[in-house]
């Protein structure tokens, strides 16, 4: 007896047993009906007793859905514009781009009220299905420094500064899948108490453009820039980088060798600020290094003014797992106008510029000027794949904000 023909026996043994009058005649039909399906006598007497699940669909166990498809809709249209951050980065910034959304994505006032009382937890369940697509790889090419190596003392302690201006700064290739000549490199810095990200295009990495971009760097900091922290690399252990930072007053230190973790505050923006918007392809000319900068302009804004982003305070192992807990997620230019130590006039006209931007135009601006990044690419191809074998596979996301992946 197949499970259609189950349910219709089972149903028109409901409608024997109801009119049964005598406790042992609905004792013999519910024995019948056991040694007929086959099922458990309990699991039969629990179906009679709900006969409209004898058929059709199960009612859905559980709470209602409390987040229709209009906060759906709104939430995903505000984490696409953000750049897809993390759950709790997203909720963060919900209110800081409220005030603009409000009118572009036509929000009612039940929307609103939902996006504004979402949780983290749940805006994980929702955006579940856009999360599973994701692609990620890395790769660099950094060759280790030897002149004033020992001169340069070694940091790997953990970061436990209370104010701003200590840094962590590394170089990002942009060589495609050929590594000759000269090519754009990009040039990331980030404090350590604030999670302020500065970053520059350059074209080689001799060691005097490294300090005239680190130069141009200092300068748009809204803080005194008080430490760099480095690899090994030869851009950044070098007699010129050096006499610069001794006469400047800015404290040299590096990582050991081989050691990214070391380095792990710059690593992650190489990734969130570098690598997710530009890509893997070669840029190499000038023309390649301007685009770049023009979008690292507002590549800046959107990040350091609008973008919220968390801080570990503490690790701690349960068994095989690390359990993370972090701080509460505020934007850099939320950190860097809580330091004291920060410039207050640089301060006031960042936090005025914020006040007249809208994060959805600085985004759309975004994806503009990368799209003239990606069209100014270079076709150089490496020696091996002009000699017929097959190509790594380096192409950048058609367009670099349009495939997500989560990043905190």
């Amino acid at each position: 007896m197949g499970p259609q023909a189950k349910t219709e026996y089972l149903r028109q043994m409901h409608d024997r047993y109801v009119r049964a009058q005598t406790r042992r005649e609905r004792s013999r039909l519910l024995t019948e009906a056991v040694q007929v399906t086959g099922r458990h006598r309990k699991a039969i007497i629990r179906a009679w007793r709900r006969p409209v699940r004898l058929g059709g669909r199960r009612r859905r166990r559980g709470r209602a859905p409390r987040y229709g498809p209009a906060v759906v809709r709104a939430l995903r249209a505000l984490w696409t514009a953000a750049g897809y951050p993390w759950s709790v980065r997203l909720k963060a910034l919900i209110p800081v781009w409220l005030p603009r959304a409000r009118k572009r994505l036509a929000l009612t006032a039940a929307t609103e009220a939902g996006l504004r009382t979402i949780s983290a937890r749940q805006i994980d369940r929702v955006l579940a299905a856009d999360k599973r697509r994701i692609r990620r790889r890395q790769y660099g090419r950094t060759k280790p420094g030897t002149l004033l190596k020992h001169q340069i003392p070694i940091k790997t302690d953990h970061w436990d500064v209370t104010e701003p201006g200590f840094t962590e700064i590394d170089l990002v290739s942009h060589s495609g899948d050929c590594a000759d000549g000269d090519f754009v490199y990009s040039l990331d810095l980030t404090d350590i108490h604030t999670t302020w990200v500065e970053t520059c295009a350059v074209l080689g990495k001799s060691q005097v453009r490294v300090q005239e971009g680190l130069a141009q760097l200092r300068q748009q900091l809204p803080f005194a820039l008080r430490g760099i922290d480095s690899d090994n690399g030869r851009q950044f252990i070098n007699a010129h980088l050096h006499h610069y930072c001794q006469a400047e007053g800015i404290q040299v230190t590096r990582g050991r060798p081989y050691k990214k973790d070391d380095n792990a505050h710059i690593e992650q923006k190489n990734w969130t600020h570098v690598r997710k918007h530009m890509g893997y392809l070669r840029s190499d000319t000038d023309a390649a290094r301007t685009a770049m900068n023009a979008a690292y302009v507002e590549l800046r804004l959107l990040q350091n003014l609008f973008l919220p982003s968390v801080k570990l305070q503490t690790k701690t192992r349960v068994g095989a797992r690390l359990r993370r807990q972090h701080d509460r997620a505020q934007t850099p230019l939320d950190r860097v106008q809580a330091a004291p130590q920060a410039d207050a006039a640089k301060v006031a006209a960042l936090v005025a510029l914020r006040d007249r931007l809208d994060p959805f135009v600085v985004a759309a601006r975004v994806d503009q000027l990368l799209e003239r990044v990606y069209a100014l690419v270079s076709t150089r191809r490496s020696r091996a794949q002009t000699q017929g074998e097959a190509p790594r596979p380096s192409q950048p996301r058609s367009k670099a904000r349009s495939n997500p992946s989560p990043v905190r």
